[in-house]
């Protein structure tokens, strides 16, 4: 029942989200991936710094507040 549901849903917003942006969208997106990009370097260094996943995963849920779905802007490796 809740597949259905969530299908449904996808296909009523499907639509709404395929629309094309204007350039005043499009260059926030650029900058969001950007930023998104730069909070994921800054992780990839913290890590090779030596400091734990922890404090590294703290730091990159700062940075990317605001920025991208999620807490880590979209990106949470398995374990």
């Amino acid at each position: 029942m809740l597949a259905t549901i969530g299908i449904a849903a996808m296909a009523l917003c499907g639509p709404a989200l395929s629309q094309p942006h204007g350039d005043k969208e499009r260059k926030e997106d650029i900058l969001r991936h950007r930023a998104m990009a730069a909070a994921h370097e800054a992780a990839a260094k913290c890590l090779e710094s030596g400091r734990t996943e922890k404090e590294c995963l703290e730091k990159l849920r700062q940075d990317c507040k605001g920025l991208g779905i999620g807490k880590y802007c979209g990106m949470r490796h398995k374990h």
